[in-house]
């Protein structure tokens, strides 16, 4: 009975709004004040390693207007120095205070700030890599990136709104994080799942040199970062392909070509084991692929398990190396109850390709052979030692048309 005698009251008193009781979005916006800002790296792994390929800014609640945006809005530089002191130099591929050039600025939903940064192969500050002569190996470099607003822009209430600071946050690349880090039997790893449900097939990817570990860093973030070797088979066109796959990428402690004093064949079989345990994977189509050392371990590891993979792909593959046979025609002929597809570019001058990928192909009976005269992708002249960019990209075709992801995931037990 008291509610009704209340509302007629109200009702009955003069009608006054505070601010207080205006409905929030009548009431007139706030400009905005000094704001100081995070930026993340954004990165994405090219055929010739991972770059910095734009900035973005959180602008959230800002009322940022897309049509003050322009390309010169921003400048950038960045550093990339050696990340520790202990690193044998000298390490190729540092730079200090270079330019960035900026080639478009550009407004998310979701309140994303995106400054485009110009970059490809060869894209001087563009990296996230050096190579340390010394150690043999690649090492994610230090990268320090300023951000500098050079024009004014048009945000909630303000004409001339300037951030009062851009602060530089972490490096994210998506392909690279959804590979979940692990470690078993001795190895670090990372391995990408696949939405679909049920048992799928499993890619085993074997990392070249370059990318193994060394003393004081274990670090298999390299597995993903150097190229698209693991990478390609974890992406959407790939993953149609095969239905779903899951892609395995260990690291070596330190080189596979160690494989005789330290057993890497042995510890990777008991790796593929447990990651075979623990998820929903289909034994009959498991298959190895591996460039340069790692091409040397797809050929030793399946020399040594004879009928468990469903197919082995070696990429410039080492056969012979410090004048030594590290394969020998009996591990060779093992090879010969897998389906092999050789790739190599004849035009390789680290692992040759007569005595190596060529004699490979011609001693493991019915293996197929892709030898490129160069490494040629999308117009640009690699090292002709990178042919594991063809195989990144489907590139290698039988006489018949077929792709090599095709050929793979037709192979099983």
């Amino acid at each position: 009975m008291m509610r009704p005698l209340a509302l007629l009251a109200l009702a009955a008193a003069p009608l006054v709004l505070t601010a207080a009781a205006v409905p929030a979005q009548a009431q007139e916006l706030r400009p905005v004040g000094p704001t100081t800002a995070a930026f993340t790296l954004d990165a994405e792994v090219q055929d010739g390693g991972q770059q910095v390929v734009s900035l973005t800014i959180d602008v959230r609640g800002l009322g940022i207007n897309p049509r003050s945006l322009s390309d010169d809005a921003f400048s950038v530089r960045a550093s990339g120095t050696s990340p520790d002191p202990s690193v044998p130099g000298p390490v190729l591929g540092t730079f200090e205070d270079v330019d960035r050039p900026v080639a478009d600025v550009r407004l998310e939903p979701g309140g994303r700030l995106v400054v485009d940064l110009e970059d490809g192969f060869g894209t001087p500050g563009g990296s996230t890599l050096g190579y340390s002569v010394g150690a043999g190996r690649n090492v994610e470099l230090d990268l320090e990136y300023t951000l500098t607003q050079v024009k004014p822009l048009t945000a909630r209430g303000v004409s001339d709104f300037r951030f009062a600071a851009l602060e530089q946050s972490r490096l994210v690349d998506d392909e690279v994080e959804a590979f979940a880090p692990g470690e078993a039997n001795g190895l670090a790893y990372r391995l990408f799942s696949p939405r679909e449900r049920g048992l799928r097939p499993l890619v085993v990817w074997l990392h070249g040199g370059g990318e193994g570990g060394r003393e004081g860093s274990y670090d298999n973030d390299l597995v993903l970062q150097a190229n698209r070797g693991a990478l390609g088979f974890a992406t959407p066109e790939a993953q149609e392909v095969f239905g779903g796959a899951y892609v395995l990428a260990p690291q070596a402690p330190d080189f596979w070509l160690n494989d005789p004093a330290r057993g890497y064949s042995a510890q990777l079989k008991g790796l593929i084991d447990e990651v075979v345990a623990s998820h929903r994977v289909d034994t009959s189509r498991i298959y190895v692929v591996g460039a340069s050392n790692g091409g040397y371990m797809t050929a030793q590891l399946t020399a040594d398990n004879p009928g468990f993979f469903a197919a082995d792909v070696p990429i410039a593959a080492v056969r012979e190396y410090d004048d030594a046979v590290v394969l020998t025609d009996e591990e060779l002929a093992a090879m010969s109850s897998t389906p092999t597809w050789v790739v190599h570019a004849e035009n390789d001058e680290t692992v040759p390709f007569e005595p190596n990928g060529k004699y490979i192909a011609e001693h493991v009976d019915g293996a197929l052979l892709s030898a490129y005269p160069d490494v040629t992708y999308d117009g640009i002249a690699y090292d002709g030692h990178w042919s594991w960019i063809y195989v990144g990209r489907n590139d290698p075709t039988t006489p018949d048309g077929t792709h090599v992801w095709q050929w793979m995931a037709a192979q099983r037990l």
